[in-house]
């Protein structure tokens, strides 16, 4: 369960406890995601889980429910030029440092979801599998994936052809015979290697 811990105090000494993640690390598009979220005690959230595993009507009762009850929550990303320039590992751990760093109140003890913290000022603890065994990352996990989704069917309005509404910029087959057939956008990852292979063949838009 346990990945990198940093600066040596624990959750157990903590007053405010935040939960961090990152949504968007695999997409050929769009920016990476991150929240950060410190839940009441006293105004508990049922079905908090990893985002992933919840229908898209559970996350979205889930966020309007963090939104109302959490103690606080704050939004972080990296760029699409951020990601291309420091790669998506990096990218993803800076749009985390900026989710906690944004929060109105600001934690004693920060959970990670996955193996590694960012490089920070705050005592923390990276959980593998975070998002479904921390309540916290769960919240974030929830509030990164519905804001990101969101975004992701505004770049369908904004480039149709690529499914970005469907496939959240995920390579579907259908978002690859897109490329192929359109070219990449403006907002797609042109280091990740199926890009880079259209920009290669000259292909565009």
């Amino acid at each position: 369960m346990t990945g990198q811990s940093s600066l040596g105090k624990t959750a157990d000494t903590a007053r405010l406890i935040a939960g961090t993640d990152e949504v968007g690390r695999g997409p050929l598009a769009g920016d990476v995601v991150a929240a950060a979220v410190i839940l009441d005690p006293l105004k508990p959230i049922t079905g908090l889980a990893d985002s992933k595993k919840l229908s898209a009507k559970q996350r979205q009762r889930c966020f309007e429910d963090i939104l109302s009850n959490a103690r606080c929550f704050a939004l972080g990303r990296a760029s699409v030029q951020e990601i291309e320039q420091m790669n998506i590992l990096h990218a993803s751990l800076l749009a985390m440092h900026r989710a906690v760093e944004a929060l109105q109140v600001q934690p004693d003890f920060v959970y990670v979801d996955g193996n590694r913290c960012p490089k920070w000022q705050y005592a923390a603890e990276a959980i593998v599998k975070g998002d479904s065994l921390i309540p916290a990352i769960s919240a974030a996990s929830i509030i990164a994936k519905v804001t990101r989704d969101t975004e992701m069917q505004e770049l369908d309005r904004q480039f149709p052809g690529y499914g970005f509404a469907q496939n959240m910029g995920y390579p579907t087959p259908a978002h690859l015979a897109a490329l192929k057939s359109l070219g990449p956008t403006p907002v797609h990852r042109r280091t990740f290697a199926p890009v880079a292979r259209f920009l290669e063949a000259g292909l565009s838009r």
